[in-house]
């Protein structure tokens, strides 16, 4: 891959077909977290959550190019992430209400989802402690020769952390089949990154100490996501060794449910709202020659599927206590400590 991106530069014709699979995918996910906002202010979602409202791009671009059996880490901002790699939608918010349906009981919520059925690994609530992981269930599939690829995201924070260097290390030594996406929203939690980063782009500009591309794509353009998720996949399958692509890109909201966000310039903001990636991929897809019904029948769709989602989480039973200290170990017991 070339060592810079962005959507002008990558020329990867993309049917129609999947144009509106990406449109599909980032409504699915926009509609999914503010119905998931909307019900923690109703005091349904317990504990905080981290919503990906405006990065929207980024998990819907890798997720479209993906195999079925590649594999997923993200952090805990990561409900769109396993949304999209096919989660069950009613199950995911299941989950974050706390209820026996939810795709890990009810026990994880919203920072913890897990469906290893669809590749979903878990999104992780300490930062970078899922880049190692990722690293090695890379490492697995190599030494079994599945042909399986492991994408991990991690927030623009994660790069300032040892976890991160070691497992770029490790996965470069070994030309492990692993692409490593730091989804740069500008903010670690609070702080802007630039004010604690000695280099302008966290994640790019240290991949040259491990011998790799500095990539650099727009974060809220889906097209760009999705070549360069198609041409990074494919590296990484060929066993040409692992990838680190920087995504420019910005949470609409605060840091979790209780941040505001009052620390961002407010023309700041109000410019990275003017890139909203639904509506101007939305233009551009017009302006290509999709008709305003087709796109209004996908919206319609995706409203009705959050809808429906959201009224059988709703109608879900609270886990039975006696489950309490079932799925705790591996194993379901404490023999590992013996």
């Amino acid at each position: 891959m070339t060592s810079a991106t962005d959507s002008s530069a990558i020329g990867l014709p993309v049917p129609t077909e999947r144009l509106l699979e990406l449109y599909r995918m980032m409504l699915d996910a926009r509609l999914f977290e503010e119905k998931a906002h909307k019900l923690f202010f109703e005091g349904l979602v317990k504990g905080t959550s981290h919503l990906a409202l405006g990065q929207e791009a980024v998990a819907a671009g890798f997720a479209a190019a993906m195999r079925p059996d590649d594999l997923t880490f993200c952090t805990y901002r990561g409900h769109t992430h396993t949304l999209l790699r096919g989660a069950d939608m009613a199950a995911l918010m299941a989950e974050l209400l706390g209820r026996a349906t939810g795709c890990c009981g009810g026990k994880g919520g919203s920072m913890h989802l897990t469906d290893v059925a669809v590749g979903a690994m878990g999104s992780y609530a300490i930062v970078g402690a899922h880049l190692p992981i990722a690293t090695g269930a890379a490492w697995a599939a190599q030494a079994r020769g599945s042909g399986q690829v492991v994408v991990v995201f991690f927030g623009d924070g994660a790069t300032n952390i040892g976890a991160f260097n070691e497992a770029l290390n490790f996965a470069a030594v070994w030309k492990l089949p692993v692409v490593f996406v730091c989804e740069n929203n500008l903010y670690m939690e609070y702080t802007p990154i630039g004010s604690v980063t000695a280099v302008p782009n966290p994640a790019a500009d240290r991949a040259a100490a491990y011998g790799l591309d500095g990539i650099i794509i727009d974060g809220n353009d889906v097209e760009a996501v999705y070549a360069a998720a198609v041409e990074s996949l494919a590296h990484a399958r060929s066993g040409a060794g692992p990838l680190l692509i920087e995504a420019k890109t910005y949470r609409h909201g605060g840091h979790s449910r209780a941040d505001p966000g009052t620390y961002r310039p407010d023309e700041e903001v109000k410019a990275w709202l003017d890139r909203d990636p639904i509506p101007a991929f939305r233009s551009r897809l017009e302006a290509e020659g999709v008709e305003s019904a087709t796109l209004a029948e996908i919206e319609a769709a995706s409203s009705a599927a959050v809808d429906a989602a959201t009224e059988d989480a709703r109608n879900a039973p609270f886990p039975d206590p006696a489950t309490l200290e079932t799925q705790v170990w591996a194993d379901g017991g404490s023999r590992w400590r013996t």
